[in-house]
């Protein structure tokens, strides 16, 4: 028993030691267990962030050798019915064509008798050649209330022009006649006439003009283009004008710079066949030549866009046996502040401007074929401004610019003289008069373009003067102002407004005798406001119908004095579109 004992103890003795050397192993393989003491809780701060990077850098102690692992790929072929469909392309919805037409016509009618005609037309002779055609006519019976002489008129012209294009260079010419009836109806408050002498008195003017033109561009060359146009007008009263001018245009680069040199004759010549003073029956003949060259530098950086140049001009009026050179300044500057949000723009330039008298008849047809013809030196306009747009719907327009003008034309009325032979002999008629004058203008507009269907500008001008010789600045408004509207209601429907506003004006006062060393009587026109509508419907591409409605304010206001408006004017009418 003693023996079996003993047996008993050594087996047990081998079972605790292999538990020992077991754990021992095992203690080997776990990592050993550390004790931490938090002083305080810890608080974090951005300094010790600390960004991981995507390939970090290890520093351990014990670094184990990964384990090389082999395998192998059965490949097993495994049958398929599986058959992709072809690709096909997106279907992409493509927007509606619009057709292009080279041909309208228009006709419309309405109160006053008044009758509207346009024709337009463009003739491809080949892919170079092309002939236009373009006809207007507009008139209208008259009708106002309380104007004792006939009030109608008409206007029409006729362009023809023929364009052809090659691979070096391109060529044009421009032809056209034109006719306008016009009465001097403004006839003052002049008590010593009698019905049958206002009976007897033949208001009527007619205008006659005809103009011919061409121009040649090439585009490697120098001699970069040349323009040449000669234009007649006269009157029903032997009246008669030449106008020529011709600009031969030359381009140079130096460098990363372009020069740009323009030549120009303007010669102006003709004859009136009286003075204003029917008693002295003297002819007023003119002939002005005006030859001028204008270099120009064109700079550009980044977003600065500069334009230096200059103008020399000699003219030569053989009337009043006078030359004289003039100088002026052409430097304009644009600077890109904030991309197309703003744009910062000012200028220094100066002309010399032909004044012709097809120019005056066109802004104030109820002129004398009496008047004094000689240019004005515009001595320099300078300008600053500032424009853009404050979003893809706004756009903005501010400028504020002070020019002088030496012998600036100003229409004032006529006075009554002592005889009269012309029906423009009774104060109804205006004529030039020529001041240096100084002007400070100041120019604001905005534009709205919203969803391509809805367009709406407003523009607002003020003028203030300063003249040497005049007592006012005969028929020049202060303030000007401007709304215009175009709205495409539906695909059918159109629609559109034009709302303008002038303010005072001052003429001379013709009824009152005039009396030497005194002040000249003035009488003073109010300020008008102007509001137009048109409406039209579209049946097709070719079709539409239009309404217009002019001066629907209503007021026979008087754009010069004693010459008012007609009222409320509506005319409607057709538009058709075609190719042949």
């Amino acid at each position: 028993m003693h023996r079996y004992f003993q047996k008993e103890i050594l087996f047990l003795l081998l079972i605790i030691i292999s538990n020992i050397v077991v754990a021992q192993e095992k203690e080997k393989e776990t990592i050993e267990t550390e004790r931490v003491v938090i002083v305080k809780a810890y608080t974090p701060e951005i300094s010790d962030a600390f960004k991981i990077k995507s390939t970090p850098i290890l520093d351990d102690s014990i670094t184990q050798k990964k384990k090389e692992i082999r395998y192998s790929i059965f490949s097993v072929p495994v049958a398929s019915t599986f058959s992709p469909a072809k690709g096909r392309a997106a279907n992409i919805d493509r927007p509606k064509k619009i057709p292009i037409y080279d041909n309208y016509a228009t006709l419309g009618f309405g109160n006053f008798t008044s009758v509207l005609a346009e024709f337009y037309s463009n003739f491809q002779l080949n892919r170079s050649d092309n002939l236009g055609l373009y006809f207007h006519h507009n008139s209208s019976q008259g009708g106002i209330d309380g104007v004792q002489l006939d009030d109608k008129f008409y206007n029409t012209f006729l362009d023809l022009n023929y364009t052809s294009r090659t691979r070096d260079y391109t060529y044009g010419i421009e032809v056209g006649v034109e006719h306008q009836l016009y009465n001097w109806y403004g006839l003052p408050d002049i008590p010593v006439l009698t019905p049958e002498q206002i009976d007897a008195i033949d208001p009527t003017q007619n205008y006659f003009g005809a103009k011919i033109g061409g121009k040649l561009q090439f585009d490697d060359l120098y001699f970069k283009k040349a323009e040449l146009k000669y234009r007649y007008f006269g009157d029903a009263l032997s009246s008669v004008e030449h106008h020529v001018v011709a600009k031969p245009t030359f381009e140079f680069e130096i460098g990363d710079e372009l020069i740009t040199t323009n030549f120009i004759v303007d010669y102006l010549g003709g004859s009136f066949e009286r003075d204003i003073n029917p008693v002295l029956q003297i002819p007023n003949d003119f002939s002005i030549l005006n030859m001028g060259v204008n270099p120009s530098l064109i700079v550009l950086r980044d977003n600065l866009t500069l334009n230096l140049g200059a103008a020399v001009f000699y003219s030569v009026n053989s009337k009043i046996d006078d030359n004289d050179l003039f100088i002026y300044p052409k430097v304009t500057a644009s600077y890109r502040l904030l991309d197309e949000a703003v744009i910062a723009y000012g200028g220094l330039e100066g002309e010399l401007k032909q004044n012709t008298y097809r120019n005056a008849a066109h802004a104030n047809p109820y002129v004398s074929p009496t008047i004094g013809l000689t240019p004005t030196h515009n001595q320099y306009d300078a300008y600053v401004g500032l424009k853009g747009k404050i979003s893809d719907v706004v756009s903005y327009n501010f400028r504020g610019s002070y020019t002088s003008e030496s012998d600036k034309p100003m229409f004032v009325n006529n006075r009554i003289p002592t005889t009269q032979s012309e029906g423009f002999d009774f104060g109804n008629s205006f004529t030039y008069r020529y001041d240096d004058v100084e002007t400070v203008i100041g120019y604001g507009e905005l534009n709205f373009n919203i969803a391509k269907k809805f367009k709406l500008g407003a523009s607002i001008e003020y003028f203030d003067y300063t003249l040497d010789n005049e007592e006012q600045a005969w028929n020049l408004p202060e303030v000007k102002g401007s709304v215009l509207l175009d709205y495409q209601i539906t695909d059918q429907w159109f629609a559109g407004a034009q709302l303008f506003y002038v303010g005072e004006r001052k003429d001379i006062d013709n009824t009152v005798p005039f009396a030497p060393l005194t002040p000249e009587p003035v009488i003073t026109l109010d300020s008008y406001f102007d509001a137009n509508v048109n409406l039209g419907y579209r049946f097709n591409e070719q079709l539409s119908v239009f309404l217009k409605g002019n001066n629907l304010a209503g007021e026979n206001y008087e754009r010069w004095v004693n010459f008012p408006v007609q009222g409320i004017q509506v005319l409607g009418g057709i538009t058709y579109k075609f190719n042949y």
